[in-house]
């Protein structure tokens, strides 16, 4: 299991933290997300093995306006 940093585009608000955390839980592979509003958007996500952004990204565009880039 993995833990990688993310930073997601387009979040301001808890609803916000709630809805994109609900759609990355459903890929198969993600175990726990966990988004932040303090710095704005940080996400860190478990997966059970790794995930390319492309992937991440993918998963998110059921919702409009959320971006998805890899913090190191």
């Amino acid at each position: 299991m993995m833990k990688q940093k993310f930073q997601i585009s387009g979040i301001s608000c808890g609803g916000c933290v709630s809805r994109v955390k609900k759609t990355l839980e459903e890929h198969p592979n993600i175990e726990k997300v966990e988004i932040f509003l303090a710095p704005k958007g940080a996400a860190l996500i478990t997966m059970n093995e790794a995930l390319s952004v492309a992937e991440l990204q993918k998963q998110l565009d059921g919702l409009n306006g959320y971006t998805i880039t890899e913090l190191n």
